[in-house]
């Protein structure tokens, strides 16, 4: 019993002190809201006197100046990162300021986007290219999104996509960019980065991946089975049903067209249900992809620097520093303005061992002002920045 009174008397005395230092803490909070609210107020008009002599709203070298000052005789290392990472913060927040301040300024167009906008897009009578061969998942989405009157041809690979707008063979190309099961097609990522065209559309094409055949052939007299490596992989647990050999292929409609054209009863094609009718094969299975919510979505791009009125989706890709905190300082332009971001991955620069490019995609129109305030943080906070489209 004197055991437990005096665990309880050390509780109590420990819950008062408690209390007591919670105390001063929240008496000291009041004032640090009111410096830190006084000093927004000098970023507005700090601001302005910038505007006035063309004086760009980021200085890091000022900033980091600042903050070798503020932490210089801290000998604890533990305060020292603190109160660097705290004044990162409130100069990160000060320039968010700036930039929404700016942006409601009379006069003030913080950045030239390069991009022109259109009401609608212009497909009547262009020529549209896509990958594979007729048959291919990339052309049933072409003629979902520009019609079966629509002027189609294809191209051996994805970087022939590009080479054919840059040439003016094509208008318009349709590229494959991620699976909803086999995730990002991540070379297409690259080849964005490289060529100088825009997104400006999207479409999303369900997979319904068939087992094709030669006429006549039965499952039992199945061998190999061709298909793209993707393919292979949204259909991995029913091969694993069957000791066929696997054989990659460039597409699914190749795949379908060299089986076809094999004349082989041992060899079958997993591609689409178009692809067997064009190739005139059987289909010996349907729906032989694993998830049956499969779904591709593909791009559309073209050469000039457009977007619709109606656009609703931004790309991006953009490097940052390699320093701690480099890549959150750069997105926190989106959370400052409100923006929601999508999708966030990375790609190795080829040039560069062990860094990294990101791409982004956020919702917005290049007209809405919140967006191009967050844009012109991050043209001004991250390096090789590009929009990549608007759609």
């Amino acid at each position: 019993m004197r055991e437990d009174y005096e665990e309880r008397r050390r509780r109590k005395a420990g819950m008062a002190e408690l209390r007591r230092i919670e105390e001063q803490v929240d008496a000291l909070d009041p004032d640090i809201r009111e410096l830190f609210l006084a000093r927004m107020e000098l970023c507005r008009d700090e601001v302005e006197a910038k505007k006035k002599i063309g004086k760009p709203v980021y200085n890091p070298e000022r900033e980091e100046k600042k903050l070798e000052q503020l932490t210089d005789g801290l000998t604890s290392g533990v305060y020292r990162e603190a109160v660097r990472e705290l004044f990162t913060q409130i100069e990160t927040l000060s320039r968010r300021y700036q930039y929404q301040y700016l942006r409601n300024m009379p006069g003030t167009d913080m950045y030239d986007l390069g991009f022109t906008r259109v009401e609608d897009l212009d497909t009547r009578g262009k020529k549209i290219a896509y990958p594979g061969l007729p048959g291919a998942y990339s052309h049933a989405a072409a003629l979902r999104f520009f019609g079966r009157d629509a002027d189609l041809h294809h191209v051996r690979t994805f970087e022939n996509l590009m080479e054919e707008l840059e040439s003016g063979a094509a208008d318009y190309v349709v590229m494959p960019i991620e699976n909803s099961t086999a995730g990002t097609v991540s070379g297409n990522y690259d080849l964005l980065c490289r060529y100088p065209d825009s997104i400006v559309a999207e479409v999303f094409l369900p997979v319904n991946h068939c087992l094709l055949a030669v006429p006549g052939a039965k499952l039992e007299d199945i061998r190999q089975v061709n298909s793209h490596a993707q393919s292979l992989m949204q259909c991995a647990d029913y091969l694993s049903g069957h000791r066929w050999k696997q054989n990659a292929m460039v597409n699914n409609a190749v795949a379908a067209k060299t089986v076809a054209e094999s004349g082989d009863r041992t060899q079958a094609a997993i591609a689409s249900r178009i692809a067997g009718d064009i190739y005139h094969l059987d289909v010996l299975e349907e729906g032989v992809n694993d998830q049956k919510d499969n779904t591709t979505r593909f791009l559309i791009l073209t050469k000039s620097p457009i977007f619709c009125r109606d656009a609703s989706r931004i790309s991006l890709c953009f490097e940052v520093e390699h320093t701690a905190g480099s890549l959150y300082n750069a997105l926190g332009n989106l959370v400052f303005n409100n923006i929601n971001m999508s999708m966030l991955q990375s790609r190795p620069i080829p040039e560069i061992s062990w860094e990294y490019r990101f791409f982004a995609d956020i919702d917005g129109n290049l007209d809405d002002p919140g967006i191009r305030s967050a844009l012109a943080g991050l043209f001004r906070e991250a390096k090789n920045v590009r929009i990549l489209g608007n759609y």
